[in-house]
């Protein structure tokens, strides 16, 4: 049954209170607080908390009978906060379509991205072999899954590719091209270098665990970009946290920010181990290091809302507009010191935590 009601008094990340009139899971109005003359026989006081759109983690591993690469869908989505959740290459063509049965009875909304591998996560080599990378297959499960499959994934490091080097990488450009979609491209330990990967990449790819600690990153010694990153930049290339277990340093996001190479978004790389034991545990616990390292609200909200929904291509995602599905996400931003930890146990001090608190989505009010 779907939640009709008006939530009263919520904060947009602007400052303004706003009554949001929901009907038929459609946003029926955004009013200043007060001044809806809407009557729902349900109402949500939502003074002192924000309301942005649904949040979106654009890198997560969603398909649980992988391991250790694996989770329950509505456990790193609705119920940390989080509406949209983008499986970033659990399954190659072998098993896109039991990821994509898998949303069946799940409350959170599931693209995914297509491994250009066909085995997918089964191994965690899985471009040592290239008779793994058949492109007939993999163009065929897009073309069967096309409102699921939202693009490509491709994990470019030593201990994935092997004795490859950047073949897998060229491979899964030209399934790019061939069928339209964007990709992603993990980067991770040489070999390939980066400076290898970044020129291969075009406008609408993104890179994940840009951020990343090891020593075949995208930050020199000094802090600044390597040339390959600034020009990568220039020319529309994404950049995306992937948190994860071992991809997030707090020195290189230091250097990122001074340097001015700023994310689009924000994803945590989130699967059951990272979840239950650190250092990872939500997208909200991620976000939350944003604030820590002095981005601002609006922007950390961004990069989880509008900026993500414009790489799916799909902007209504990354509003909250009368006419659209409600999709939004409750939360607040709590006075704490908390010590945040990266992947390589560096610490961290923060004042705020961002903590989820309910989602509307699919016509349903859920409590995180």
């Amino acid at each position: 049954m779907t939640d009709n009601m008006v939530l009263r008094g919520a904060t947009l990340t602007d400052g303004r209170k706003v009554d949001i009139v929901i009907v038929d899971g459609v946003i029926a109005e955004v009013a200043a607080m007060g001044t809806s003359n809407s009557a729902c026989e349900r109402e949500l006081d939502c003074s002192g908390l924000f309301v942005s759109s649904g949040w979106i983690d654009l890198h997560v591993h969603a398909f649980p009978e992988l391991d250790p690469y694996g989770d329950e869908i509505d456990e790193i989505g609705v119920k940390q906060g989080v509406t949209v959740i983008v499986d970033a290459g659990s399954c190659g063509a072998d098993r896109i379509g039991d990821l994509a049965a898998s949303r069946q009875g799940a409350l959170t909304t599931v693209f995914a991205l297509l491994n250009i591998s066909k085995i997918g996560l089964q191994r965690i080599d899985e471009l040592s072999d290239l008779a793994w990378l058949d492109r007939e297959l993999a163009v065929q499960a897009v073309q069967m899954y096309p409102d699921f499959i939202v693009g490509w994934k491709a994990r470019m490091s030593g201990s994935v590719v092997r004795e490859n080097g950047i073949q897998p990488l060229r491979i899964a450009k030209e399934l790019a091209e061939a069928t339209g979609l964007p990709l992603m491209v993990h980067i991770g330990s040489a070999p390939p270098k980066v400076e290898d990967i970044l020129p291969l990449l075009t406008r609408g790819d993104v890179v994940t665990h840009y951020l990343n600690g090891k020593s075949n990153r995208l930050f020199q010694e000094d802090g600044r970009p390597i040339p390959a990153l600034t020009e990568a930049v220039a020319r529309g290339v994404r950049m995306d946290v992937g948190h994860g277990t071992a991809s997030f340093s707090f020195e290189t996001a230091e250097a990122a920010k001074r340097s001015g190479i700023r994310f689009d978004t924000i994803s945590s790389d989130i699967y059951r181990g990272n979840r239950q034991n650190g250092p990872v545990y939500s997208l909200a616990h991620v976000m939350s290091k944003f604030l820590a390292l002095s981005y601002s609200l609006g922007e950390v909200i961004g990069a989880v809302t509008a900026g993500a929904a414009q790489w799916l291509g799909k902007p209504e995602l990354g509003r909250i507009q009368a006419g659209d599905r409600a999709n939004l996400t409750l939360f607040t931003v709590t006075d704490e010191h908390i010590v945040f930890v990266d992947s390589e146990g560096a610490m961290r001090t923060g004042e705020h935590q961002i903590k989820a608190r309910g989602v509307y989505t699919n016509g349903r009010l859920i409590e995180c």
